[in-house]
């Protein structure tokens, strides 16, 4: 068991002859005393110093380990998030291409029904020229017919008309 300073203080020597200064001995105690009691405070303290000092180790070792977890989490969503926006990118991609795709189709189909449409306006037009000439030719025909210089020799009596209708009345 260790030495208390009141253990030091309540210390008696056994007294001889020619021994030590009584006086001297007890003051030379009494400076052993204080010192020692001053390295007891002193221990207490630095003790004190050290469990603060450990709990702060501790708590620094749970901050760095609470970062770390932070980190490795943070690391986690960035690689979630990457990936999200990878796939994400990708599906974009396709849907571009597909809507390219469906309006490069319905182009494509616009184009082969305009060509349709023309080729069959052409067909039209080709049966509406011939008609039309057909029947330009036709009424060229009548203006060039012989019945038109008869026409032109043609006299009427007008006074014969008169007659006739009158008749009739």
């Amino acid at each position: 068991m260790a030495l208390t300073p009141l253990d030091i203080h309540n210390k008696e020597f056994s007294s001889k002859w020619r021994g030590y200064d009584e006086d001297e001995v007890n003051e030379f105690l009494e400076q052993i005393m204080k010192d020692y009691e001053n390295l007891i405070t002193e221990n207490k303290e630095m003790r004190n110093e050290l469990i603060q000092a450990s709990n702060q180790i501790t708590h620094f070792n749970t901050i760095e380990e609470t970062l770390q977890k932070s980190i490795l989490t943070a690391q986690e969503a960035a690689e979630d998030v990457r990936r999200n926006s990878m796939k994400e990118s990708k599906l974009i991609i396709k849907e571009a291409e597909k809507n390219a795709d469906r309006i490069v189709n319905e182009a494509l189909s616009r184009a082969r029904e305009i060509s349709l449409e023309i080729e069959d306006l052409k067909k039209q037009s080709k049966v509406f020229r011939n008609r039309f000439k057909m029947l330009i030719e036709a009424q060229l025909d009548l203006v060039n017919a012989e019945d038109w210089d008869g026409l032109l020799d043609y006299e009427i009596d007008v006074d014969k008309i008169q007659e006739l209708v009158e008749d009739d009345a």
